[in-house]
């Protein structure tokens, strides 16, 4: 998943001269949320570093902090062309033709992104827009069922971004090696039961625990947002450590694409838990 330089194809065990060429091609190429951290951890085996060099065009977190917010002002402004394309002029809310088209696309462009994240200045703006409109078009049909639930939604997206930050920041929460393996397992699983829904979706099946308004359907869907939670812990010290490491610039639009896949999840993963909510 990265280049025949990067640091996952390398001895653990570098001496500096290698690990500044390393550091110089690529620090980290691992996908978003749990796989963060995973090329960065390879970076802190390796001995004698003593810091990015000054003046070098290197990640820093203003930069990530930039790119995120270019990120999610593409994806609000495409949401909104998402939401105004749904027809809820009739009892009936008719979905835009084009929404699986964008939502391939958008998988697609996610993908090319985790292989290639140099480039992620590039990609990650696509992304964004592809998911915005996706998300508008969602959103619209929850908020058809159930008024007031996208605000509610965001709003709570908004809260728990805030409080994990926190969490993260002050060290209440560290991401140990035992906590990252956690929610590596965690999350590992729980795509597995998505990829399983799909499937059975296919022969016209389901899992219906995972729409379920029950009180397992709800514990279960308050597990899924604990862990796309916890992976925003991992997306943090992803950035941090790239910073520390002397990571590419390029890697700042990385880190702000893989917070926004989190983010992404952890919104839908909410709009669900409140819709079994309000069917109770």
């Amino acid at each position: 998943m990265g280049q025949t330089g990067d640091m996952r194809t390398s001895n653990p065990a570098l001496n500096d001269k290698v690990f500044e060429q390393a550091r110089a091609t690529s620090v980290a190429e691992s996908g978003p949320g749990w796989a963060a951290g995973q090329a960065l951890e390879q970076t802190y085996q390796a001995p004698a570093y003593r810091g990015p060099v000054v003046g070098e065009d290197t990640m820093t977190l203003n930069g990530v902090a930039w790119a995120s917010a270019a990120l999610i002002t593409l994806v609000v402004a495409a949401g909104v062309f998402g939401w105004n394309s749904v027809d809820r002029t009739s009892d009936v809310v008719a979905m835009p033709g084009w929404l699986f088209l964008v939502l391939f696309a958008g998988l697609g462009v996610a993908v090319l992104t985790i292989f290639k994240p140099k480039l992620a200045r590039f990609t990650a703006p696509v992304y964004a827009l592809l998911e915005g409109a996706l998300l508008g078009a969602i959103s619209a049909l929850y908020n058809a069922t159930y008024d007031g639930i996208v605000v509610q939604a965001v709003a709570m997206t908004i809260g728990v971004f805030a409080v994990m930050l926190f969490l993260f920041a002050t060290r209440v929460i560290r991401v140990t090696d035992k906590l990252r393996m956690g929610i590596v397992a965690a999350t590992g699983g729980i795509m597995l039961v998505y990829v399983v829904n799909l499937v059975l979706g296919l022969f016209g099946g389901d899992l219906a625990f995972l729409e379920s308004s029950s009180a397992m359907g709800i514990g279960i869907s308050l597990l899924i947002v604990g862990v796309a939670a916890f992976n925003l812990l991992l997306d943090f010290d992803f950035v941090e450590r790239g910073v520390e490491a002397g990571a590419p610039r390029y890697m700042e639009w990385y880190a702000a694409f893989g917070l926004l896949v989190t983010l992404i999840w952890l919104y839908l993963e909410l709009l669900r838990l409140l819709a079994k909510l309000q069917r109770r």
